[in-house]
């Protein structure tokens, strides 16, 4: 055997030994669930009045943290089926937290918005980028599925169709365990 082939056979053992995200099951659409609940950390971002915003002003509610960009070409297509999820589910159990990490501000935000006919969706924004980084997304879109504890459940990296049966029957059944464990 070459040099090569042992170097690659040994890096083969290496990724296959490496520590996993545990995942108790595989949820619709490729999304991450974890066997148990990890700590989200905290991220600061503004609001459509422009006033500052935590990921700790959703806690009691369950949370879908999208972080996107109006630029992110798989973004912009799955923003409407966000929108959708939202005005299903969306209340004092459930919300979507679209974040836009654009740096030119939520004016971009608000025109593209506008234009698909996002009706459901609060405007958030992190124009530093900060969240995308400290939430170690490894591409956009990025989406977190949190507890009403404010603990991360799953994540998908990548686009979703968030309003199609399988995803909102998914949802739905996080909302209703959290509600169990966590009686308001």
């Amino acid at each position: 055997m070459t040099i090569a082939g042992k170097l690659a056979m040994g890096l083969v053992a290496v990724l296959m030994s490496a520590p996993q995200l545990a995942s108790a099951e595989e949820g619709p659409q490729g999304l991450s669930v974890h066997e148990v609940p990890v700590a989200v950390p905290d991220i600061r971002f503004e609001g459509s009045d422009g006033k500052p915003r935590t990921l700790a002003d959703f806690r009691g509610k369950v949370v879908l943290l999208n972080v996107w960009a109006t630029w992110c070409a798989p973004c912009r297509t799955e923003m409407p089926t966000l929108d959708r999820l939202q005005a299903k589910l969306g209340g004092p159990d459930f919300e979507v937290v679209a974040l836009s990490t654009d740096r030119a501000g939520p004016g971009v935000v608000k025109k593209f918005f506008a234009e698909i006919g996002v009706e459901h969706l609060a405007l958030n924004i992190d124009a530093s980028a900060k969240a995308m980084f400290t939430l170690d997304a490894r591409g956009l879109p990025m989406t977190l599925l949190i507890d009403r504890k404010g603990e991360e459940i799953g994540r998908l990296i990548g686009p979703a169709e968030w309003d199609a049966p399988d995803m909102v029957g998914f949802i739905r059944g996080r909302i209703a365990d959290n509600q169990e464990r966590d009686p308001e």
